[in-house]
C-alpha cells in the first residue's frame, strides 16, 4: 500500500480537467484492478465559515460540532484526486453513487485537529456492472472519530447476477414528518459548498446532456438533509441507499419509523410516492 501525504485538502476543481479528458481518452480494456494507495491529509482544522455555509444548505445547526457527514464530503476531494491521479480503471463520468455508510464514534468539536484519510476498498460484482468502495477515516490523534464507506457502481456489460443489494424486509411503519419543497437551485447551492460540480446536478440544460430530463439533487445532500432532521445520538451508524433520482425542483416527503433503537427513514416523491433515499440509523 502506497501512501501519499497532503498538508491540506486538495481542491476538487483541480481534478476536473482530467475528468473531462476521460471523455476523449478511453480506459484500456482488460482486468480491472483498483490502485493500492491511501491519501492522507495529515493535519487540518475545518474552516468554520465553510462549515456554516454547508450547515445552512443542508439544515444542520451551528452548535460547535462537526456533522460526521461533513467530513465524508471533505473526503470526496481526496476521492476525485485518487481517481484522476492514480491508475483508476473506470471512466469517472457515469459512476453512480449507490450507497453511503457512516459511523461517528463521538461528537467532533469544530476546533479539533484532524487527520483525514481515504483509500480504495474492494471490487465486487453487481448485476449492472461492477461496484467498488472508498474507505474514509477521520482521527483526532490516534482516536478514530469517523469512518465512512462510499459505494459506487460502474455500469458494465455483465452476465453476473450476484450483487449486494439492500435486503428485502418488511416495510417499516413510516410516519410522515415533513414535506419539503426542494428548490431548482439546490444542486448549485450544494455544489458550491461540497465542490461536487457534476453537470447532472447543476442545471437542466447540462443534465439533459447526460440523459436526465432535469437536474437531479446530490445524493449526499439528501442524506445530510435527512440526518439534520433526526435527533442523532452522540455515536451512531447511518446506512443509506440511493434509489431513484430526485429531480429539481421537487416536492418530497420525509418519513421516519422507530424500531427499538433503530431509526428508519425515507425520502420519497410527494406525488408518485416513489423512493429517492432510504436509510437506517443505529446508536453505537
Amino acid at each position: 500500500m502506497n501512501t501519499r501525504h497532503f498538508n491540506q485538502l486538495p481542491k476538487p476543481y483541480l481534478a476536473y480537467p482530467k475528468v473531462i479528458q476521460g471523455l476523449v481518452f478511453k480506459k484500456p480494456k482488460g482486468p480491472k484492478v483498483l490502485p493500492q494507495v491511501e491519501y492522507v491529509v495529515d493535519s487540518f482544522q475545518v474552516d468554520q465559515k465553510h462549515l456554516h455555509a454547508y450547515n445552512e444548505v443542508c439544515g444542520f445547526k451551528n452548535d460547535g460540532f462537526i456533522p460526521a457527514i461533513y467530513l465524508a464530503v471533505l473526503s470526496q476531494s481526496l476521492q476525485m484526486h485518487m481517481m484522476t491521479t492514480e491508475a483508476f480503471p473506470f471512466a469517472i463520468l457515469g459512476l453512480v453513487h449507490i450507497r453511503n455508510q457512516l459511523k461517528q464514534t463521538r461528537k467532533i468539536g469544530v476546533n479539533e485537529n484532524l487527520t483525514l484519510s481515504c483509500k480504495f476498498g474492494e471490487l465486487k460484482p453487481h448485476d449492472k456492472g461492477v461496484q467498488f468502495d472508498f474507505i474514509t477515516t477521520a482521527k483526532v490523534g490516534d482516536e478514530v472519530v469517523m469512518e465512512g464507506l462510499t459505494t459506487y457502481l460502474s455500469r458494465q456489460k455483465t452476465e453476473q447476477k450476484g450483487t449486494e443489494r439492500q435486503k428485502e424486509s418488511k416495510m417499516p411503519d413510516y410516519q410522515l414528518q415533513h414535506v419539503w419543497e426542494v428548490a431548482e437551485n439546490t444542486g448549485r447551492r450544494y455544489a458550491k459548498v461540497s465542490g461536487d460540480f457534476n453537470l447532472i446536478h447543476i442545471h437542466a440544460v447540462t443534465a439533459k446532456a447526460f440523459g436526465f430530463k432535469q437536474a437531479i439533487a446530490h445524493g449526499m445532500w439528501s442524506k445530510a438533509k435527512a440526518l439534520a432532521n433526526i435527533n442523532l445520538p452522540e455515536s451512531y451508524e447511518a446506512d443509506v441507499w440511493f434509489k431513484l433520482p430526485m429531480y429539481l425542483p421537487s416536492k418530497v416527503e420525509f418519513l421516519t419509523a422507530q424500531q427499538s433503537q433503530e431509526t428508519d427513514f425515507l425520502i420519497r416523491n410527494a406525488k408518485s410516492q416513489k423512493p429517492h433515499v432510504s436509510g437506517t440509523i443505529n446508536p453505537l
